[in-house]
């Protein structure tokens, strides 16, 4: 594997504890805040540390030319990008499906509880999760880790092995066939359009949704349902009055 690919890795790993060592730091300067605040205020620049390294990185890789022969026209990429978006969304909504099916699992994440949470607390937390993360993700678990089993196995098992980690380093296994899920359909659009960038847009925009369903416009959509709760409610009595 390109050296330049092990450096990636190291980067992804290195931001994934580097919010134990960036706590006791933001306490050392007098960060202010909430306990919430510093945790979300830490793993915000834990994730943007990896990403430069991890972008960087992949600059000095240089792209992947197994899927040179695959590599779609300017057009079909962008028009592919946005379909992927949807594909993701498609994916995520038939695994959820699929383990209420079989498990009785219902719909909803505490790793995207915790991270709503830490983004409203931190406000930045919202461009990281949006943004960065995907991107940083991508790079990692599509173009190394699927990317470098791809070329020994062909698609369904790099698909698999890259998605269950992909999967399980979001420490949410409740969820693990909807994670899964994604992880094979980003592989997919690697693999479909030979670019990394689809799969990355892909990804953006499903973490974009979330974050403007559940963040930014969170409230205001809650008070919305509750709106429309009164309405229903005002017009049941009133259907009353009438019967």
């Amino acid at each position: 594997m390109n050296k330049f690919y092990w450096l990636i890795i190291i980067s992804f790993i290195l931001s994934q504890v580097a919010p134990a060592f960036f706590i006791p730091l933001l306490q050392y300067i007098g960060f202010e805040g909430s306990e919430s605040e510093i945790f979300g205020t830490a793993i915000a620049y834990a994730m943007t540390l990896g990403f430069f390294l991890v972008v960087l990185f992949s600059w000095k890789a240089g792209r992947d030319k197994q899927f040179d022969n695959r590599r779609m026209a300017t057009g079909k990429t962008i028009l592919w990008s946005i379909i992927g978006i949807f594909f993701a969304f498609a994916g995520q909504y038939a695994a959820s499906i699929i383990q209420m099916g079989l498990f009785d699992i219902e719909p909803g994440s505490e790793n995207t509880d915790m991270i709503v949470n830490m983004a409203t607390a931190v406000p930045f937390m919202i461009f990281v999760v949006a943004v960065l993360v995907p991107i940083t993700e991508e790079l990692v678990f599509r173009k190394v880790i699927f990317g470098s089993i791809y070329k020994k196995t062909g698609f369904w098992i790099a698909a698999i092995i890259s998605g269950l980690i992909f999967a399980g380093l979001h420490w949410d296994f409740e969820n693990l066939i909807v994670y899964l899920a994604m992880g094979v359909v980003f592989s997919f659009l690697y693999v479909k359009t030979g670019r990394i960038i689809v799969p990355i847009v892909a990804h953006v925009g499903i973490n974009s949704f979330v974050m403007l369903i559940q963040v930014v416009y969170g409230d205001r959509l809650l008070e919305m349902i509750e709106q429309l709760e009164e309405l229903e409610q005002g017009l049941q009595a009133l259907m009353g009055v009438f019967y």
